[in-house]
């Protein structure tokens, strides 16, 4: 398992020619997608959630090109279709679907979560049903706009608190557990403790961050320029055999 990032629970990579190659591919197969999807954008037309939206293989490679790997702290194994993250200018704007409440904590904390943790059922309770073994960003146009954001050291503080929620459970039940409050109250912590990062990165660069960490994307803000298309990022998230996994390898 990586351990690279086990320290603040990010990493910045590159500038490397291999990344940057990678990411002109991706760039090119985003704006192909973007221009024949039906998907519709969040946020107010703002946000292209784009999930599995990039149609590299299972060793990473886009229309030829290779992924990656020998510039990355990563071992290869198979990878899913990318995510193509895209943010437009006045990013969020208030959504039909979320509440006032949700929409304020995504502009003012930048609808900081965990990946993984879903919220499940009519009551929308929060379990770990992608157990992701790290959270690679590849950004695939120069836009320095609304970048990803972490919480420096965030993912200490999260696995000590859903470990502890979790510890009366069988690590087989540890999936179907509600972990609600438990979450809720360790990014209250998160948010009065860590530190908040902004991570702007270039096509050439890419983030990595610990499964574990607090994270979001940053309000567009007044002067905030990009490309026509957006704010264009790849995502890469494997996920690991069992939540036990999740919360106890480094």
């Amino acid at each position: 398992m990586v351990t690279a990032v086990a320290e603040p629970g990010w990493h910045r990579i590159g500038p490397d020619p291999a990344i940057a190659a990678w990411a002109s591919a991706a760039r090119q197969a985003a704006l192909d997608h973007l221009a024949t999807t039906d998907e519709t954008w969040r946020c107010g037309g703002t946000w292209f959630v784009g999930v599995d939206a990039l149609p590299n293989a299972a060793d990473g490679s886009l229309h030829g090109t290779a992924f990656p790997w020998a510039a990355l702290p990563l071992p290869p194994e198979p990878l899913h279709k990318a995510q193509l993250s895209v943010i437009r200018p006045g990013y969020p704007q208030l959504s039909p679907d979320e509440t006032p409440a949700a929409f304020a904590f995504r502009r003012d904390r930048d609808a900081a979560h965990l990946d993984g943790l879903l919220a499940i059922g009519p009551d929308k309770r929060r379990m770990v049903r992608e157990p992701h073994a790290w959270i690679l960003g590849l950004p695939l146009n120069e836009a320095p706009a609304s970048p990803l954001t972490v919480w420096d050291g965030s993912h200490a503080l999260i696995r000590a608190a859903l470990l502890k929620a979790l510890a009366p459970h069988p690590p087989e039940t540890w999936g179907d557990t509600d972990l609600t409050a438990a979450y809720q109250q360790a990014r209250r912590e998160v948010f009065a403790t860590c530190r908040r990062i902004e991570l702007p990165a270039r096509p050439g660069e890419a983030t990595l961050l610990h499964r574990l960490t607090i994270h979001g994307v940053a309000a567009w803000k007044p002067g905030d320029s990009a490309p026509p298309e957006g704010r264009m990022i790849a995502y890469l998230r494997p996920q690991l055999p069992s939540v036990s996994d999740w919360l106890t390898r480094p």
